[in-house]
C-alpha cells in the first residue's frame, strides 16, 4: 500500500459490477448479462472509482475487465440513461458526459495494465472501454460498434476520437466513427484495434494467462512503460527521447533491474517484487 494515499478507507465492496482479485489479478465483470451488460450511472461512477484506486492498493498488477454472458458491453442502458436525457438541462448533460469521459481518462492514467477480453458485442460505450485498455483480446464471435453517430450523436465520444486514431489510424478511425458500422473481430485484428483473436471457449483462459504473465513480471517497469506510451502521445520525439532517459535512469537503480543482474548471473529466473 502506497504510505502517500489519502485517509480514506479502500472500498470494501464494489455494488455494480462484480470484482474479484487473486494473485495480483483484478477482474471486473459487468453483470447485468439480460442487458448484455448495458450500463447505468452507477456503473460508470464505480469503474471511474475503482481505476482511481486500484493504483493505490498495493495487491494489484493487472486490471482485466470483461462481461458476464454473451455482451461484453453493449453501452448506456436505454431506459436508465438515455430515456432519462431527454429531460435533462445542459449543465446535467454536460455532467453527464464528462462522468462517462472521466472514465477512459481513469483507465489511460492508471498505471497498472488493463487487459479487456471483450467476450461478445462491445458497442458505444462499451466499444470506448474496451479500446482504453491497453491490450484487447476478442473472443472469434465478438464484435465492436462505435455506434454514436447511428443514434444521432457526434461518433467522438468519451475519447474515442482521440484514442481510435492513435491505434488504427485516421482514416479507418473516420470511417469507423463517421459510419458508425459494426466490426467483426477478424476485422478489429486486420486493423490493429484487436490485439488477439481467440476461439469462444479459451477467452476466459487466454486472459487470465496473459494477466497472470503480467502479475508475475516487473510491475514497476510495466507501470513505467505504460505511463510513458500515454505521455509521449502528445510529445515530440526530443522531448520523448528526454523522458524516456530519465525514466531508463531512474530504473537502472530499481530493486527489479537489480534482481535481473542477480538472477543473469545466478542463473535462474528472477522474482520481481514491483519495487
Amino acid at each position: 500500500m502506497s504510505p502517500f494515499r489519502a485517509s480514506a478507507p479502500f472500498t470494501g465492496e464494489w455494488r455494480h459490477f462484480r470484482f474479484e482479485l487473486v494473485d495480483g489479478v483484478a477482474v471486473v465483470t459487468f453483470a447485468r448479462p439480460d442487458k448484455l451488460n448495458a450500463l447505468t450511472l452507477d456503473v460508470y461512477a464505480d469503474l471511474r472509482d475503482l481505476v482511481a484506486e486500484l493504483p493505490h492498493r498495493g495487491d494489484v498488477r493487472v486490471l482485466v475487465i470483461t462481461g458476464e454472458g454473451r455482451g461484453f458491453c453493449s453501452g448506456g442502458d436505454v431506459n436508465e440513461i438515455i430515456g432519462a436525457l431527454q429531460s435533462m438541462d445542459q449543465r446535467n448533460l454536460l455532467d453527464f458526459a464528462r462522468l462517462t469521459g472521466s472514465v477512459v481518462k481513469g483507465m489511460r492514467e492508471c498505471p497498472l495494465p488493463i487487459v479487456a477480453a471483450v467476450n461478445g458485442v462491445a458497442a458505444g460505450a462499451g466499444a470506448v472501454i474496451a479500446l482504453a485498455a491497453d491490450i484487447r483480446l476478442m473472443a472469434r464471435s465478438a464484435r465492436f460498434a462505435f455506434l454514436f453517430t447511428r443514434v444521432g450523436l457526434a461518433g467522438a465520444d468519451m475519447g474515442s476520437a482521440y484514442l481510435l486514431p492513435r491505434v488504427v489510424g485516421l482514416g479507418r478511425a473516420t470511417e469507423i466513427l463517421m459510419l458508425g458500422e459494426d466490426g467483426s473481430a477478424e476485422r478489429a485484428a486486420d486493423i490493429g484495434l484487436a490485439t488477439q483473436v481467440v476461439d469462444d471457449g479459451e477467452l476466459v483462459e487466454r486472459a487470465a494467462a496473459l494477466a497472470r504473465r503480467l502479475a508475475k513480471g516487473p510491475a514497476f517497469a510495466h507501470e513505467t512503460t505504460k505511463v510513458l506510451l500515454s505521455r509521449e502521445l502528445d510529445m515530440p520525439l526530443g522531448a520523448s527521447i528526454e523522458l524516456e532517459a530519465f525514466a531508463q535512469a531512474f530504473l537502472m537503480k530499481s530493486a527489479d533491474h537489480a534482481e535481473f543482474f542477480r538472477a543473469f548471473t545466478e542463473g535462474r529466473e528472477p522474482r520481481w517484487t514491483g519495487r
